[in-house]
């Protein structure tokens, strides 16, 4: 890619999902994240910001299946 200004690395992506650098290669590994746009230096992906801005993790969202249990009900197995 031209313009290398315009790309996160690990440490990037970290900050921006407020998680460690090591916690960011361990999602990367299990295909948590979205496919590097750049992957031209061996061990060293890359992405565009915009790759997360569109991004959305998995796992993220509003249990609703929890919400509605009162603590009179009994819980099911």
């Amino acid at each position: 890619m031209a313009d290398d200004q315009q790309l996160w690395g690990y440490t990037d992506v970290a900050a921006h999902l407020g998680i460690s650098v090591g916690a960011t290669r361990s999602r990367k590994s299990r295909g948590a994240l979205p496919a590097p746009d750049d992957e031209s230096v061996p061990d060293r992906p890359r992405w565009k910001p915009s790759t997360f801005t569109k991004w959305k993790p998995r796992g993220q969202g509003y249990r609703s299946d929890l919400a509605a249990r009162t603590t009179t009900e009994p819980p099911t197995a």
